[in-house]
């Protein structure tokens, strides 16, 4: 494994990755500092200008945007109490009061390098756990990749969705949108309506740019009138200039918070659905219960801002684990990468170490330098990234619109991709506001040609005889997992409310 990732780190130092690599940053940071947008809106209108690059400068452009979004949201939380990012929610209880004791520079110091330390951490676990999980999962059958499958979609629509209905609804409607287009077996059309740009099925960047992007532009635009404006406040900065630096010691003495919440981040990123918002209440929560100071969180510890960002940094990584080693992504900004992977012919599952190794490696290592040139950028640009809050919403909504329509026109120039992402971002938008997860859409639309595949596979080496499902000891173990799920969050959870009422 050494010698792989040596040879990963010559195929991925050279001056045209790391540009892209720094390129990707900078455009996720700018990304997560603007509330509303964040790193998910970034990857969906990137995913399609990487069909013109290298695949390793693509994934390293786009895993530079993912990492430099999680991050940049710890900004607006912590100079206005308005995180860029849902993550960043936890990163404002102590960030911002950090900033109006006029310690700004030192709260976003704090953010940057926890977010950093929780990002390297989990991308040296992705380096140690994917080949032994991709050589487990290379011993799994049709029935045995059916039944994860299923699991994966109970987990993340009891986990990711606001009921469990709701997400296995919003995964069965991506599961279907799937199947339009030509049948993968025998090239039989599917729901083509006598459309030719449907014979390939459904556009990835249509239903993503449309769902995730445009349909959250729409949502800030309409609610623009209802909404007052942030006010901008300027950076209030104290007059002692050691009250805003952040020395080595200063900040290695929250070691222990660092390591905790990094590892609960990487536990959380492992698990399809949990998400990154999760990762980072559990963070600040175990720092505070583990603090021989508890009562300080919330007034502007320093401990607090390292439990939450090294947490919800440490899912970055991780969620590459099962998207690697199964094929299945951890959270959508994984089911985008799996999207970028596709463009350009790497298909991730457990032979993805095999037949592509030397580029997996060379991402490894792209990841790791990015963590580098993550605390670089995000150091020079500390005092840049507030300037950037003061661009006015009329000026950046009309922009992400134009960025949309460019991502799904250029790579086709198909016009009709183009009325699809409007079609998608308003069922997106009628999804937002009735509480369906669009992350369990995008998902589902995902994993539907692997659940199609495997469930075809099984019943033609069965018989059509699904029994095999349960008598398989590695199926029947994820169906015993997605029955406890289907109770513990659908009847169960029913009534214990009915019991509290």
């Amino acid at each position: 494994m050494l010698d792989s990732l040596i040879a990963g780190f010559g195929a991925a130092l050279t001056l045209h990755n790391v540009l892209f690599i720094c390129l990707g940053l900078v455009i996720g940071i700018i990304f997560g500092v603007l509330p509303g947008l964040g790193s998910v809106t970034a990857l969906a209108l990137l995913v399609p200008i990487t069909f013109y690059m290298s695949p390793l400068a693509a994934i390293a452009f786009l895993v530079g945007v993912n990492k430099g979004g999680t991050s940049g949201g710890a900004v607006p939380a912590i100079l206005l109490n308005a995180p860029g990012t849902p993550e960043a929610a936890a990163t404002a209880r102590d960030g911002h009061p950090l900033a109006q004791q006029g310690k700004p520079e030192k709260a976003m110091k704090m953010a940057l390098y926890s977010s950093v330390f929780g990002d390297t951490f989990s991308d040296i676990m992705l380096i140690v756990l994917a080949a032994p999980f991709a050589a487990i999962a290379l011993k799994f059958g049709p029935a045995e990749f059916t039944s994860i499958v299923i699991f994966s979609f109970t987990l993340i629509a009891a986990l990711a969705a606001q009921s469990l209905t709701k997400g296995i609804l919003s995964a069965a409607l991506g599961v279907f949108l799937h199947t339009f287009g030509l049948d993968p077996v025998d090239s039989t059309t599917r729901m083509t309506f006598g459309y030719a740009e449907l014979f390939d099925g459904i556009s990835l960047n249509a239903l993503a740019i449309g769902t995730l992007a445009l349909s959250s532009v729409l949502i800030q635009i309409l609610d623009a009138r209802r909404q007052p404006t942030l006010q901008k406040t300027a950076m209030i900065t104290s007059n002692y200039a050691a009250d805003n630096k952040l020395g080595a010691a200063e900040f290695w003495s929250n070691w222990r918070t660092l390591i905790r919440s990094a590892c609960i981040g990487t536990g959380v990123g492992m698990l399809p659905g949990l998400g990154v918002s999760l990762a980072a209440f559990l963070g600040y929560g175990a720092a505070q219960r583990a603090s021989k100071t508890p009562e300080k969180f919330g007034t502007g510890t320093l401990e607090g801002l390292a439990g939450c960002e090294a947490a919800n940094s440490a899912v970055v990584g991780a969620n590459l684990i099962p998207t690697i080693a199964l094929g299945i992504p951890g959270n959508v900004a994984a089911a985008l990468l799996i999207g970028a992977f596709m463009i350009h012919g790497v298909v991730p599952g457990p032979l993805m170490m095999i037949e592509h190794g030397e580029l997996v490696y060379s991402i490894f290592a792209a990841m790791l330098m990015a963590n580098l040139l993550h605390l670089i950028i995000g150091r020079i640009g500390i005092g840049f990234w507030g300037k950037v809050l003061l661009v006015p919403k009329s000026i950046i909504l009309p922009t992400v619109v134009i960025l949309c329509i460019a991502g799904v026109y250029i790579p086709t120039n198909s016009l009709f991709d183009v009325g699809m992402m409007f079609a998608f971002a308003a069922l997106g938008l009628v999804m937002r506001r009735a509480g369906f997860s669009i992350v369990c859409l995008v998902i589902g639309f995902l994993l539907g040609p692997m659940l199609e595949l495997s469930l075809r596979q099984t019943m033609l080496m069965y018989k059509t005889d699904l029994t095999i499902l349960f008598t398989s000891p590695i199926s029947l173990i994820f169906q015993l997992l997605t029955v406890y799920f289907l109770w513990r969050f659908g009847p169960a959870q029913w009534l214990r409310r009915r019991g509290g009422n």
